[in-house]
């Protein structure tokens, strides 16, 4: 397998397996961090928890309700707040370089495609 960078509206996900530490990036068109295999693992698996958790909440809010709801792992935590059908998505390195990224409610749908295509987890 080769290196792998997708991108979209607001976002860029990338893979290199023969990169030594940092296989695994995500950013904007302004920002980017490089991750471990272990961190952009996290990231993909709670982001697609995350948005199964909006989608359940979907059917309990009113339309004008906004929610907000989070995940962690050792690695990493995420937020994502907003409409079950747009929302933005905050994150937070917690071991290491202790690094923090968001992403706009119209980046998501985007990234969250590319983390289930990816499949690194």
């Amino acid at each position: 397998m080769e290196r792998v960078v997708k991108s979209g509206l607001g976002w860029r996900l990338g893979w290199n397996p023969t990169a030594p530490e940092f296989k695994g990036l995500v950013g904007t068109d302004e920002w980017a961090i490089e991750l471990t295999k272990a961190e952009l693992n996290d990231f993909c698996r709670l982001l697609v928890q995350l948005a199964d958790t909006m989608r359940q909440i979907a059917t309990e809010l009113m339309d004008e309700e906004k929610i907000a709801t989070e995940a962690e792992s050792d690695l990493i935590w995420m937020e994502v707040e907003g409409y079950p059908h747009a929302y933005s998505l905050r994150f937070i390195l917690k071991i290491g370089r202790c690094a923090e990224g968001q992403f706009n409610d119209s980046a998501v749908p985007g990234l969250l495609q590319a983390c289930e295509i990816l499949k690194v987890f």
